[in-house]
């Protein structure tokens, strides 16, 4: 007999807020954003919002920080069982573009509020951006051990550039008027990686 499906997990208070600053943040933008706004999306009362969350700043380090550490968990777990770093390049690229094109409201959040702020991008990328990039890294030395990758090549240098690929594919998606599916472009942003242009 098959299994009924697990009912989904409700949300706590604080996750219904961060959802709704999401949305807030990508429909009105940071600047504009009231936390009124927030709360009333939410469905609680305005002071709700302070018994979790110091006001809007925090609300939108909140976001990047809880995203970023869910992704790169997630992202550890689809990478556990993977050997060739060749497949975990792919893996890693294909699970970036997914896990953005699946949320407009937080794409927007990540690639255009949180940057109108040197203060935000200096304090956001110093740990979570380099844990991020530090699996990159280890898939690219792991690549030149096994002698796929070209040994000449700096990792950390490879590593920022693939993040900068990825991260100017969501820009593209979250700026065009065109309907498509992101992750789509994950192999041809992967063969260009893994191959590049010779």
């Amino acid at each position: 007999m098959a299994r009924a499906a697990e009912a989904p997990r409700p949300q706590s208070k604080r996750e219904r807020i961060l959802r709704a600053a999401i949305e807030v943040f990508a429909q009105s933008g940071y600047f504009n954003a009231k936390v009124s706004e927030i709360a009333r999306t939410a469905g609680v009362a305005d002071g709700t919002i302070y018994l979790y969350f110091d006001g809007k700043e925090d609300l939108l380090i909140s976001i990047f920080r809880e995203h970023t550490r869910n992704y790169l968990q997630s992202l550890e777990r689809d990478l556990a069982n993977v050997n060739r770093a060749e497949d975990r390049m792919r893996i890693a690229i294909r699970h970036h573009l997914a896990a953005l094109g699946r949320d407009r409201a937080l794409a927007i959040v990540a690639q255009v509020e949180l940057r109108h702020s040197l203060k935000f991008m200096a304090l956001l990328s110093h740990q979570e951006i380099g844990d991020y990039l530090n699996i990159l890294r280890k898939i690219v030395e792991q690549g030149q051990s096994e002698g796929a990758f070209r040994r000449n090549l700096h990792p950390q240098l490879v590593a920022k550039a693939v993040f900068g690929i990825l991260d100017e594919m969501v820009t593209s998606w979250v700026l065009s008027e065109k309907e498509y599916a992101l992750a789509d472009q994950s192999e041809q942003v992967a063969d260009l990686v893994l191959n590049g242009l010779l």
